[in-house]
């Protein structure tokens, strides 16, 4: 401890706090994610010393308490002096990697301020810092008492703030059993993180507001890049948080995107999970590897096609081995220098799957087939068949007759000796219906690069309790117009010749619209989307010392600052996502256009379950 400034220090019936913090070049979430900073930066990232930490002394950074028990002439609770952060505590067993604590005394009179509940704090530097706890000890007439603040926020220079940042202590309380001292600092700090709606945010503000996703596209670059915004009784969709960017020019309704995109401050803890790095690293490639990657082959290797399985095959055996000169334009970005090796060997190489290193051909299996439908990525479509056959919900109007093409003597050879309805009615036949929501966009997908059908499949569940596929039905568009119904055709299981080839043509359509449908909707939209406006709400009317606040907060940790890194990168007009999936530029709107059968008391189980 710094025994000169220590000294300056009067001691005697005081509080004792232990303050702990972490300065911002340990947490910099934009130093960590770029690619110069995340090699480059590394020495700058390891340790504290003495040194640095001495710009922390003196009258840096203030704290008032505030009385949990006694009120002023106004019923809030009575604010103590301003005291300063003294000296470092060289050695604390509790601290975690680039943390520092700091020893704080508060005058306090026990008879007139009662028991701290609350503080507030001041930075008057032009650096933020990341605060993580408050400990008090020592109170007066309660020698066995400690009370701790669990803040883990950013703390700005106070002058970015209209009113002084508070914190209150890790008690919960219902809203009727808060001490009363505390009732209106709670609510104003509640009303602080509501905003007033206006302006564009800036990095240090902590507002949690709503707003639509109107900040996917970019027509004012391109009319390509125009979307449609996603939030509203047209195409509904979750909130998201509000940033207050201005429009654009060419669509008053929709917002310009930048690179700064804003999430409260808080949101954007610099613990980054690897799915920040993947989305940035991914960025990455798609900006400068790719360009460069084209340049260096021949064009016919960089197509988005593979020609046959061994094209496929050689991902997981031998990658892409680069020329000896390639390294020497990627100087500027030591990260992906790092991610390509240096050697310039098996470049996108990846490890086979799992499946793959039993037998090479078990994913060609209807075993496997049907085991990935429930054990996959994605076992939330499959759902009991109810009817056969299976019917549509599009209206015929427009769309034509979609029921189904198959036919029982489709199924029945396969079904131990049932009919269809005695199977239907013993729970022994299931669908993978792929069929309603591709139909309306399936001619403007197939009009691009991409070739696609809506797909049903049926299983049939044997008495082992595995499924077995009975039956596939494609379907593409009719070339004379929607209203006469779509083209179908119905596939049956086969093993050689060409019709084996073609079966399993047939299953690889519906994985690629399941993987598609598990991307978008089960993971994106029903994982990531739908929880970014509770999280808002809750920050809005969910007081910190509320106890719903402190069960669901954990829960909520990296959400919007994931989602907004999707917006940035992923989701985007002509992002990641479109430029990967089958969906294409239509990706975010059908998975709104999904959305609207999407009910709260249906996602859990055994709802869930129940329903399908």
């Amino acid at each position: 401890m710094f025994s000169g400034v220590t000294s300056l220090v009067n001691r005697g019936h005081k509080i004792k706090g232990t303050v702990v913090l972490m300065r911002k070049n340990v947490l910099d979430v934009n130093s960590l994610t770029s690619a110069q900073g995340l090699i480059g930066q590394g020495v700058g990232l390891v340790g504290s010393t003495i040194d640095n930490l001495t710009a922390f002394l003196g009258r840096s950074v203030s704290l008032h308490l505030i009385s949990a028990t006694k009120p002023d002439e106004n019923w809030k609770g009575k604010v103590g002096k301003s005291t300063f952060l003294e000296g470092i505590i060289s050695s604390l067993p509790t601290l975690g990697a680039g943390q520092s604590a700091f020893t704080i005394h508060f005058e306090w009179d026990d008879g007139e301020m009662g028991i701290p509940g609350a503080f507030y704090i001041k930075n008057f530097m032009q650096t933020e810092f990341f605060l993580l706890t408050l400990t008090l000890e020592d109170i007066p007439n309660h020698p066995n008492l400690k009370i701790h603040f669990v803040c883990n926020s950013w703390i700005y220079n106070a002058k970015n703030y209209k009113t002084d940042r508070i914190f209150f202590s890790n008690k919960t309380y219902l809203p009727g059993d808060t001490p009363a001292p505390l009732v209106k600092y709670r609510e104003d700090e509640l009303e602080n993180l509501r905003g007033d709606g206006k302006g564009e945010r800036k990095e240090y503000d902590r507002i949690y507001d709503y707003d639509v996703y109107n900040d996917l596209g970019n027509p004012d670059s391109n009319e390509k890049y125009a979307r449609p915004v996603l939030g509203g009784s047209t195409l509904p969709y979750p909130r998201r948080g509000r940033t207050g960017r201005p429009p654009t020019n060419k669509d008053p309704k929709s917002e310009k995107r930048s690179d700064f995109v804003y999430l409260p401050r808080d949101e954007a803890f610099g613990h980054l999970k690897s799915s920040d790095f993947l989305t940035y690293g991914l960025k990455s490639v798609a900006q400068d590897v790719m360009p460069v990657l084209t340049d260096a082959f021949d064009a016919n290797i960089l197509t988005l096609e593979f020609d046959n399985f061994a094209e496929v095959d050689k991902l997981y055996t031998g990658g892409i081995t680069l020329p000896t000169n390639f390294l020497s334009k990627f100087s500027p970005l030591p990260v992906l220098k790092e991610i390509l090796r240096t050697d310039g060997e098996q470049f996108l190489k990846y490890p086979p799957p799992k499946v793959m290193q039993v037998n090479k051909s078990a994913w060609m299996t209807d075993e496997e087939f049907s085991r990935e439908t429930l054990a996959g990525v994605n076992p939330n479509v499959i759902k009991s068949l109810e009817e056969f056959p299976p019917g549509s919900k599009l209206d015929s109007k427009v769309y034509g007759d979609h029921t189904s093409t198959m036919k029982k003597e489709h199924l029945e050879p396969n079904l131990g000796g049932l009919t269809v309805e005695q199977a239907i009615e013993k729970k022994k036949l299931f669908i993978l219906d792929h069929h309603d929501y591709l139909i309306p966009y399936l001619r403007r997908i197939n009009s691009s690069k991409t070739k696609a059908y809506a797909t049903r499949t049926i299983f049939f569940l044997k008495d082992d309790g595995t499924l077995k596929p009975l039956a596939i039905e494609l379907s593409k568009p009719h070339p004379q117009g929607e209203e006469h119904g779509p083209v179908s055709d119905v596939y049956l299981p086969a093993h050689e010749g060409v019709e084996g080839y073609i079966w399993v043509l047939a299953k690889a359509y519906v994985v690629v619209n399941d993987s598609c449908y598990h991307q978008l909707v089960s993971h994106w939209l029903n994982t990531h989307a739908v929880v970014e406006p509770f999280v808002i709400a809750t920050n809005r009317h969910l007081s910190v010392v509320h106890p719903i606040n402190k069960l669901l907060s954990p829960h909520y940790r990296d959400t919007m600052n994931i989602n907004s890194l999707a917006r940035k990168a992923l989701i985007n007009a002509d992002g990641i996502i479109e430029q990967t999936f089958l969906w294409g530029r239509y990706a975010l709107e059908m998975s709104a256009v999904l959305y609207k059968d999407w009910v709260f008391l249906d996602q859990a189980l055994p709802n869930d379950l129940i329903k399908r």
